[in-house]
């Protein structure tokens, strides 16, 4: 199969060859035209000054107004040009001198066509030497009816046209070989930079993703390319270091709870104990363990969301039966930890276009981790509103609040803030950015930020369902 590059040159070539054919062709066709166009004029014209002379002096014998001999210069009008006059039968009544014994032709179906007032122009390939072209004019003088018949040599109008063809052929062949250099030496140009820019990006590997491709310095196609294959290996730089950032985080936090274990299990087994204390250490692995399960089940469910799956656009869930079960799952951790939980719902159902399991794991998250920075005493308020196209939720508290340097970070995967880092708070770092993952990938958005009163609160932003 040709490549792509041979393709572009002959399709140039065929439109370049096409073009240039069809303009020699309207070329060739505009000057015959005109060329014998102008003889049928200067042919018509003599033949009506005799037809006007016919007229002028009816009762003078009927003669062809030839150039008088003398020194007068010659008519240059009536040069080349033979000139007949015949009655209604076609009997020949004058001629010019130059037809000598010579009669043009006059048939009786010219002169039928003379009887009806037509003028004819005809050509006449074998009437002498040269190819002849003669008009026919019906005149009337008085009673009497005539025919004027003006012929001339058609050579040099063949000399004319076919001169033109030679010259639109040259000038034809010479802009095919004219543009088709240039095309093609344009061609070559733009893919010795295609071919630079495939180079450049066949040395960038995931070794070296910060090196980008070097921009020609114009603002033309070339240029938007390389623009957009920088941009498109930003974008791959960038997921990347997040993807290696992750799986650092990911195997310190596997790795810190599996050696907890392995270490507790060690000092157990160095020598005999008593139950209660093989107990402490069971207990103390059952922790550990539940960590990992939840670490792991995160991860997950990350996995899954970012891969495009557990996502059902057509399904429509109501956040307020949500929100209701929400609460009632947290309940008791809250009653534990002397918090209230208030829940401000619509009065009609609010639909978002999520599952009921992914609507039910953003609320949770955001309930849990609520609950869980909220001191004793606070309250955790969940509200439901739809506002246009959009199904709303917001779960605000009266705890502590986020710190300023900590809102750029608060949904990185594994970031956890000082009061999560300095053990008062249990957990991964996965929660937020997984709730984030599951709403950005149906469509919405999840705010974070501060109250004036105090506390955090965080809003969620989905599409209704049928918007």
């Amino acid at each position: 199969m040709l490549s792509f590059r041979r393709r572009l040159a002959l399709v140039q070539t065929a439109v370049i060859v096409s073009v240039l054919a069809v303009a020699a062709m309207s070329g060739y066709l505009s000057l015959s035209g005109a060329v014998n166009e102008q003889l049928d004029g200067a042919l018509l014209a003599l033949a009506e000054t005799e037809a006007a002379m016919l007229r002028a002096a009816p009762e003078q014998p009927v003669q062809v107004h030839d150039a008088a001999k003398g020194p007068s210069p010659p008519s240059l009008a009536r040069l080349d040009r033979w000139v007949q006059i015949v009655d209604a039968q076609g009997r020949v009544l004058a001629r010019s001198t130059n037809l000598g014994a010579a009669s043009l032709p006059a048939p009786a179906a010219l002169m039928a066509r003379m009887a009806a007032g037509d003028t004819v122009f005809e050509t006449l390939d074998h009437f002498a030497e040269e190819p002849v072209r003669i008009v026919s004019l019906p005149v009337r003088a008085t009673t009497l009816r005539y025919t004027v018949q003006v012929a001339g040599s058609l050579d040099d109008v063949r000399h004319v046209v076919a001169s033109a063809s030679v010259m639109f052929l040259a000038l034809a062949l010479a802009l095919l070989v004219a543009l088709t250099v240039a095309s093609a030496s344009i061609t070559r140009w733009v893919f010795r930079s295609i071919d630079d820019i495939v180079g450049q990006a066949q040395r960038i590997g995931e070794g070296n993703l910060d090196q980008r491709l070097i921009h020609p310095g114009t603002r033309d196609e070339i240029g938007h390319l390389v623009d957009t294959l920088n941009d498109m290996l930003d974008r791959i730089d960038q997921s990347f270091q997040i993807q290696r950032r992750f799986t650092s985080d990911a195997s310190h936090e596997l790795r810190s709870p599996l050696s907890r274990l392995r270490a507790e299990i060690e000092i157990t087994l160095r020598r005999p104990r008593d139950a209660a204390e093989y107990v402490d250490t069971l207990r103390s692995c059952m922790e550990e363990v539940e960590r990992l399960t939840l670490l792991v089940e995160e991860l997950l469910a990350l996995a899954r969301y970012d891969a495009g799956q557990d996502r059902d656009a057509s399904a429509a869930t109501s956040l307020g039966e949500i929100a209701v079960a929400a609460i009632g799952r947290a309940q008791a951790t809250a009653a534990q930890r002397q918090v209230r939980l208030t829940l401000q719902a619509a009065n009609a159902p609010v639909l978002a276009a999520i599952g009921e399991g992914a609507a039910t794991l953003i609320v949770v998250n955001l309930l849990e981790n609520a609950v869980k920075f909220t001191p004793a005493g606070g309250a955790v308020e969940v509200r439901v509103w739809r506002d246009g196209d959009q199904a709303c939720l917001r779960v605000s508290d009266s705890g502590p609040g986020i710190g300023v340097d900590e809102l750029p970070h608060l949904f990185e995967r594994f970031y956890r803030g000082a009061s999560a880092r300095s053990g008062s708070a249990a957990g991964v770092g996965l929660g937020l950015a997984l709730t984030q993952t599951i709403v950005q990938g149906h469509g919405g958005r999840i705010e974070a930020a501060n109250l004036p009163a105090g506390g955090a609160a965080f809003t969620v932003h989905l599409p209704c369902a049928g918007a």
